[in-house]
Order: C-alpha cells, then structure tokens, then sequence
C-alpha cells in the first residue's frame, strides 16, 4: 500500500484538518455544533437550550439597542497596593496579561445606553478578565454605575458573572462588598428602580452582596449562583446536595430569584420589566403617594 500510495503521489499530499473554533460540542447533551451557528442563536444550544457562557461585547450588543452604548470609566486600572504575588507571578502582570486579551476596563464595564427605547445605566461584569473578581477597580465602577442612576434618574441594570472578590487586593476586594451594596441602598432611597441578572457563575463575594439585592432578580438558566461552591459545601458538611443545588431553577423554586429567563427572551423581560417599574412611578407621581409600589412580577411566555 505504501508503494501504491507513493507511485501515485497520494503521500505527497497534505492531510486536511479541521481548523480550531470551527465546532464546539455542547457540555449537556454532546450535540456537535458549528460555531457559526451558536452565534447566531445568542450561543444557546439549538439541541437541548444548554447555555454557553456568552462574551460581554456579544451581551452588550444584544441587551443594549443599537448605537446608545456609551462607556464611562474606562480609565480606572487596578493598583497593587499589596505587592501580591503567587506561584512566583506578580499581580501587576496578572493585570497586564488580561488588558492585552481582553481590552481596558478591569473586570467590570459600565455605561450608558438604552434597552427598547428606555434610558438605563448598565453595567455588565466581563468574566473573561481574571474570572469577573471584584477588586477596588470593580467596586468604585459599579459604584459609580449607581450614582449616575441616581443623579439622572434612570434605572440601574446590573449582570453579574463572576468567580467572587478577588484574593490579590485582600481585604481592599472584600470592602467592596459594603461599598456596592451601600450605594444599592442609595438607589433605594432614590427610589430608582435597580434590576440584578445573574449569569453563569454568580458566586462568592459577588453574590453575597450586590448581585442579590435587585428590586426585580432574573437568572439565566442553569446558572450556578451561591457562595461557596457545592464541591467546598458537601466536603464542610460532608453531606450529599440535592440535584440541582445552587442553579436557577433550584434558587427559584426557594424563593431567591423572582424570574428565569431563556437568553432569546431576556431582552424582550428587560423591556417589560422596565416599562413596568416606569407605570408604577408614574402612578405615584398622579396620585402623591410617597410609599413603594407593590410589585407583581411580570411573567414570560
């Protein structure tokens, strides 16, 4: 056979491969998918709706209408006020290393723009960069996310993806807690409607403080939102989880999420959501009533 092959040239011959990022095969039901394809459908498995996880300019493009993004504090850049290094690699180049892959702005982008007409301040957690932590950058961004909101009266949307507060800034990352969630208690006070999304994952730091405190709270499905993972749960407590422990439908089914919403529809609750905070404000406003509005939460089809 190798003499046939090489009389007839056929050895010379290149062998043909399948470029990398052409297929992608789905982590549920292993349902091989062009990736083409997956983009078009908002990265969402046409086979069995698995989620992938989603880039952040893809989810601005897709929530955010078209040419109303304005990104405000791109020039906040991460310090290294403890001289953090592990594994013999300094944090500074930890930090370096994600602006060349991912582009300026730490872990967290902020801006203004307008979701089906409505003016809004949203702010969207970028997890491709160092695994969406929150570090002092973050803090102060969403921070100044909520004071726009409050100043301009406009509705604050947050989506979180994030692994939690991030260990190289110590107890600097951890302070960031308090700080996000007092300045949610100033859109309260504002009485400016705020919206939480939780994307996959929502965990640590992050999800015990602002990422939880939404007036209306949407998740995506399958998201695994808690504290700590349920890996470090069942090793604490050394007991079995139930099924589905800390994903959307299981938060849901408890009480700790008020909506979840498939990918393709998320826009559209958005919209909804947000007309709907808008009816209730502008009925206060007729009748001089200063209280909360009592809130009956918008079902999806």
């Amino acid at each position: 056979m190798a003499w046939w092959s090489r009389t007839q040239g056929l050895a010379e011959q290149p062998k043909k491969s399948v470029p990398k990022g052409i297929w992608t095969k789905c982590e549920r039901c292993n349902t091989t998918l062009y990736e083409a394809d997956l983009d078009a459908n908002l990265r969402v498995c046409a086979s069995c709706n698995h989620h992938f996880r989603m880039p952040t300019q893809g989810r601005i493009e897709m929530v955010i209408d078209e040419g109303s993004w304005e990104e405000h504090d791109l020039q906040l850049e991460s310090t290294d006020p403890l001289g953090f290094r592990v594994d013999g690699k300094k944090y500074v180049d930890q930090i370096k290393s994600s602006m060349r892959k991912v582009g300026p702005g730490d872990a967290y982008r902020a801006g203004t723009g307008a979701v089906g007409g409505i003016p809004v301040e949203a702010g969207f957690f970028v997890f491709e960069f160092m695994g969406g932590s929150m570090g002092s950058v973050v803090g102060e961004k969403i921070t100044r996310q909520f004071e726009r909101a409050v100043a301009h009266k406009r509705p604050a949307i947050l989506f979180s993806a994030s692994g939690g507060a991030r260990m190289q800034e110590g107890v600097l990352s951890l302070m960031q807690m308090a700080k996000t969630s007092a300045a949610r208690s100033r859109l309260r006070e504002a009485r400016v409607p705020y919206i939480a999304v939780l994307l996959h994952p929502t965990t640590g730091g992050v999800a015990a403080s602002v990422a939880m405190l939404g007036d209306l709270t949407i998740a995506e499905p399958e998201a695994l939102i808690g504290f700590a993972g349920p890996r470090v749960i069942e090793q604490t407590i050394r007991q079995q989880l139930p099924p589905g422990f800390q994903r959307s439908e299981f938060l849901l089914e408890h009480g700790m999420v008020d909506m979840v919403v498939h990918r393709k529809d998320l826009k559209r609750t958005l919209e909804r959501s947000l007309r709907w905070f808008q009816h209730g404000r502008d009925a206060n406003r007729r009748t001089g009533s200063v209280g909360d509005v009592e809130l009956e939460i918008p079902h999806t089809d």
